[in-house]
Formats: structure tokens, sequence, C-alpha cells
């Protein structure tokens, strides 16, 4: 069994990467129409859409756990025990979707109010986040076909999808938020409900795909069977410990919000404003991890664990070169991309020197994300929680202490990243070449 060459990782990963800049097209969007209203609507969507992320990426954590089971199934060539997986993950993520749903109903107003001082962006990110979390009963699913269309490496369909969500969600934005196109002007409601219209057209877009496109017979979704609540655990026995770890990883982002919006609203609108670009700098790097992830699982599938390392040091080559490229014209033009956000002088230029730090944190997260995602790939995620944990509390207590108890400036707040990954990339690589994970079993 050789490992996968250059063009091979690049033919996975590059649907995977266009997919996720059309995806990120809504959050970027957001930003920046938002940014156009106010620096409270900007802080409403900081907080309401990072409280709806990190229920989000519960499901996404149980969908990258069935991803794992679906390539390792593809990799041993038993495609008939794909469809059952998908399947059955469908149908729990739809459930944990309505129980949150519901949830939310009762708890999103006192929970926001514990975590936000200010009433002028307490109101907005109530305003915002009780339409923005119809999204779940949508954004669950989609998960779920990300999950069954980068197991089979059948990453095409990403992109077309993305590209679906991404232009309903500019047009609604565009109408909604600011009252055009014979739509009623909603504000910061409107770009809320312009995100969940568009993970909607998402999932009709799935749906159709499916249907038309994927040879059901072959990867056994000839028929949606019956709740296996057998499967279901199976699925959770490798998903579960992802699920608690994107949890944790994405939760953290609210001590580093807590902590600036307690600095004021020009702080927090600083932070959003560049936290949109580090999500967008994030892409080649996590487009490229998602290609570990998966192509690790397919490769000890098919017998070929004794390349797995040699496969990791290739993307995340691969993932260096390209963040060399994002993040040094980041760093040449900054004013430029930052005026996508804002046309306010002093708003661009106190986001400048934070944009400098993320460039350098991106750098390590070029090859800490794809070492990292290899350790779940391999199908060890109750290892990549703990060791996700472990970097988490460093991370914790970094912010607490520079963000809450020095109050220093953003840009310093945003150091938090470099030790984050840097830590990562330490424990991930000593976890590899240290550890007993060769002969783990899914």
């Amino acid at each position: 069994m050789t490992t996968y060459s250059n063009k091979e990782i690049w033919h996975v990963t590059y649907p995977i990467f266009l997919g996720l800049i059309a995806q990120n097209v809504i959050n970027v969007t957001d930003t920046a129409f938002l940014g156009h209203v106010s620096e409270v609507a900007l802080g409403a969507a900081a907080m309401g859409g990072l409280l709806y992320i990190c229920f989000y990426t519960v499901a996404f954590g149980f969908s990258v756990g069935s991803q794992i089971l679906i390539a390792r199934r593809n990799g041993e060539g038993n495609y008939r025990a794909v469809g059952p997986i998908m399947w059955q993950g469908s149908a729990f993520s739809l459930i944990m979707a309505v129980v949150l749903l519901r949830l939310m109903y009762f708890i999103a107003e006192p929970l926001i109010r514990l975590i936000v001082s200010s009433d002028a962006i307490f109101e907005a990110t109530c305003e915002f986040y009780v339409w923005r979390m119809w999204g779940f009963l949508f954004a669950f699913l989609n998960v779920m076909f990300r999950a069954l269309y980068i197991g089979i490496t059948q990453t095409k369909v990403l992109t077309m999808s993305a590209v679906v969500m991404a232009l309903v969600n500019l047009v609604f934005n565009y109408a909604l938020v600011f009252g055009r196109l014979g739509m009623p002007e909603m504000g910061v409601r409107g770009a809320a409900l312009a995100s969940v219209i568009s993970e909607a057209s998402s999932l009709v877009f799935y749906l159709v795909y499916t249907y038309v496109k994927v040879d059901h017979r072959k990867y056994g979704l000839g028929r949606i069977p019956r709740f296996d609540g057998g499967m279901v655990l199976r699925i959770l026995h490798i998903s579960c410990f992802t699920m608690v770890q994107y949890f944790f990883s994405m939760g953290i982002w609210f001590v580093f919000f807590i902590a600036l919006e307690r600095l004021g609203q020009r702080q927090l609108a600083v932070a959003n404003i560049v936290r949109s670009v580090y999500v967008v700098l994030l892409i080649p790097a996590q487009s490229l991890s998602t290609t570990a992830n998966t192509l690790v699982s397919n490769l000890i599938g098919a017998g070929g664990v004794d390349h797995v390392m040699s496969l990791l040091g290739k993307i995340a080559r691969m993932s260096f070169l390209i963040m060399i490229i994002c993040a040094g014209l980041c760093a040449l033009f900054p004013h430029a991309i930052l005026s996508v956000y804002t046309n306010e002088a002093a708003l661009l230029e106190e986001s400048v020197s934070s944009l400098y730090v993320v460039c350098a944190a991106m750098l390590i997260a070029s090859v800490a994300n794809i070492y990292f995602n290899g350790i779940s790939g391999t199908g060890n995620t109750q290892a990549a929680l703990y060791l996700e944990v472990f970097v988490l509390v460093f991370y914790a207590v970094y912010i607490v202490v520079v963000g809450m108890v020095v109050q220093a400036p953003v840009s310093i707040c945003f150091t938090t990243e470099l030790v984050y990954y840097s830590l990562m990339l330490t424990i991930s690589l000593i976890y590899l070449k240290k550890a007993k994970w060769q002969n783990k079993k899914i």
C-alpha cells in the first residue's frame, strides 16, 4: 500500500477548500453588512454568532465521528455499510436539533445576559439569536451530508452546495439588513434570518443532488431504515469525544469575547472584524486538515498504517506553503482587506496590529491542524479530546490573565492564538511519535 500523491491529496482537498471559502462568505457577509450598520450590531453578531456556533459544533463533532467511520468503511471496500451510518447519524442529528431548539427557546435570553454586560449589545444579541437559532434544523443535517461526501472522497459537491448557500446568503443579507428588493428592513435580525435561509437552501441542494447523482445501491442509501439505537451508539463511541472537543474548542472563544466585551464596544468590534479575517485565513489549513482526517482513515482501512506519518508530513508541507502566501498578502495589504468590513478610519486602524498577530498564528496553525486532525483520523478521538483540553486550559488561563486581569489591548489578547497552536503542534507530534495508535479498531 503506497501513500497518496500530492495530486491525489489536492483532488480531495480543493473542493473542500472552495466549499469552505463559499461557506465562510456567510460569516464575512454578516460581518461586512453589519459593520456598516453600527458597532453594536457588530458586537451582537459576534456574541450571537458565537453562541450559535458553540452548539453547532456539537453536531459538527458528531458528523466528524460519522465521517471517520464512513471513510474507514470506504477504505475497506465495504461500501454498503456507508448508508446505514449516514441515515442513522442524520436521524440522531435531527433529534439533537429539535431538542436544542426547544431548550434555547427557554434559556437563550438568560444565557446571553450572563455573558454580555452591555445593555445595548445584550438587546441586539437577543434580537439576533432568536432568529439565528432556527438554523439548527438545517445545519445539523447539512454536516451529515458533508460527512458522507468527504468520507467517500467525493468532495466536489461540497463546493456546489456552499456556493448555493453563499449566494443565497448574500442576496438575503442585502435585502433584509437594509430593506432592499421589496423586503422589510430588519437590521441585525435580517442578517440572522438570511443565514437560516441560506442553510435551508444548502440542505435542499444536498437532498436533490444525493437523490439524482449518487449510486444508492452501492452505498446502501436506497431506503431510509428504522431508527437503530445500536448504530447510533457505535457512531457515538467514536464521535462523543469529538463532540466535546469541538464544543470546548469553540466555547473557549466565548472566554475571549467575554473578556473583550468588558473592555468596550470598540474593542469587541475590532475583535469581530479580525476574527472574520482569521476564519477566512484558516480555510486552507482547515480544508487540508479535513483531507488529512479522511485520508488517514481511508489509508488505515486499506492497510497502509505505516504510511500515515509520511502522508501527514506531505499534507503539512502543502498547508504551510499555501499559508505563507495567504498570510503574506494579508500582512502586505491589511487596509485593503479590513476595509471590506468598515469604512471608519479609526476602527480600521485599530484592527491592523491584531491582524498582524493573527497572520503569525496562522503559520503555526497551518501545520498544527494537520497533525492534530491526523490523530482523529486514526480513530483515537478520545486521545484528541484529552490533548485539546490540555491545550485549552493554557489558552483559558492566558486570556483571563491578559484580557480580564491586565486588560491588555486587543492585539495582545490575540497572542492567545500563538500559544494555542504552538502547544497543539507540540503535543500532536509527541503523541503521533510516541503513543500506540496504529492498531485502533473502529
